[in-house]
């Protein structure tokens, strides 16, 4: 039977969008007959300790432990690579994957090369914006994309940066999937939610979900939810939290705009996928002003719970919206304009609303379900365990 190795920098119960990747992508090699042991760093354990994990439903065939990481990096890889040898020596794998390009990644191609197996990375999005351009380490960057047996990007975007980097053309996109049988809208809204949230009935709710911080345009989606503020009721429900080092940020927001931050509502983190979406069923516009991005879940999450989602352009945006049909963009330079585009779109006529949000849902199933990304994983590690080194 053949076994994986699966190295991510992050996975549950991390919060974002990686952790969320690397245990969907982990469980479904696992529901493709294949071993697959997950090893995860932790900030959380002693340095250097190795723990086993248990997530609820955890398939047979896949095993989670984690290891505690040391304060730098120059410790930590070499533990890593402690752990990483007792394992193949276990196990004997016949591929490693690094899931995160500028850590995991280049520990899983070294670690390949050095045992004579298969590596397969994973590009996600800022492990290729923030090594390019310093103080990112663009020669290890460089190394780990000419090495890699194989490679993934989470959008066409990412494979057009990497081929630019290393001229490979044989990038595999591997987009992120959504499951719409769980993010969708509730046949009845939840009005005892909105009440437990605090949100008045003549309120239009704006929402965002996932780690509120600079990356993802904190201060547009404040500045836009002032814009609206000064036309109509609403309010600003985050599903999610925000990262440690924005809350000065969320502080300075409250103490020069009270009145508009009463209507701020964070809901911390939210670990059940169910409950996420129907917190995202009670958003009336959904924004997204990111000025980095691989191809945002919660994105995704948004438009299969049938909200009408205004964004950037950023990364792999374009290739999920098509404006004016399944949503609404703007260009990463103007989302200084983002409230006027906000109240543009909740100016349209409901039906016009309501045929954008059907064809964003229509958009999630037919390009970005499970059942397409089960079917990629597949071809792809076929392809590569019968390719000869």
């Amino acid at each position: 039977m053949t076994r994986i190795l699966f190295l991510s920098e992050k996975f549950p119960p991390d919060i974002g969008g990686l952790s969320s990747s690397s245990e969907r992508i982990s469980r479904r090699l696992a529901e493709l007959n294949y071993d697959v042991d997950v090893l995860a760093w932790s900030r959380h354990l002693p340095a250097a300790k190795l723990a086993e994990q248990k997530l609820e439903g955890q398939h047979e065939r896949l095993r989670i432990q984690r290891l505690g990481l040391y304060r730098q990096w120059d410790m930590s890889l070499p533990a890593t690579m402690n752990v990483l040898e007792w394992l193949h020596q276990k196990f004997k794998y016949d591929a490693i994957w690094g899931h995160y390009l500028s850590t995991a990644g280049f520990l899983a191609v070294w670690f390949a090369r050095m045992h004579g197996i298969k590596s397969i990375v994973s590009a996600r999005g800022n492990d290729i914006d923030t090594e390019v351009f310093p103080p990112g380490d663009f020669s290890r960057l460089a190394w780990t994309l000419e090495k890699a047996d194989c490679i993934t990007a989470v959008s066409k975007d990412l494979a057009y940066k990497i081929k630019l980097i290393s001229g490979r053309n044989d990038v595999q996109v591997l987009a992120n999937a959504v499951d719409s049988r769980v993010f969708a809208a509730p046949e009845e809204q939840a009005i005892s939610l909105k009440e437990k949230l605090g949100i008045v009935p003549e309120e239009l709710v704006l929402g965002f979900a996932g780690e509120l911080r600079e990356k993802k345009g904190i201060q547009f989606l404040f500045d836009a939810f002032r814009m609206l503020r000064s036309e109509r009721p609403a309010c600003l429900l985050v599903i999610g939290d925000i990262r440690s080092q924005q809350r000065p940020a969320v502080q300075l927001f409250k103490a020069e705009f009270p009145d508009d931050a009463s209507r701020l509502i964070i809901t911390g983190h939210i670990e059940n996928q169910n409950s996420v979406a129907e917190h995202l069923s009670l958003c009336d516009l959904y924004l997204q002003p990111s000025l980095m991005e691989g191809m945002p879940n919660a994105l995704l999450e948004a438009m299969a719970c049938g909200a009408l989602c205004i964004a950037s352009d950023a990364g792999g945006i374009p290739e999920i919206i098509q404006h004016g049909k399944t949503g609404f963009m703007l260009p990463k330079a103007e989302l200084n304009h983002l409230g006027t585009a906000a109240l543009e779109a909740l100016s349209l006529k409901k039906e016009e609303r309501e045929a954008i949000c059907n064809e964003a849902r229509l958009t999630v199933q037919n390009k970005f379900s499970p059942e397409i990304e089960s079917s990629q994983l597949k071809a792809l590690l076929e392809r590569l365990l019968t390719t000869n080194s």
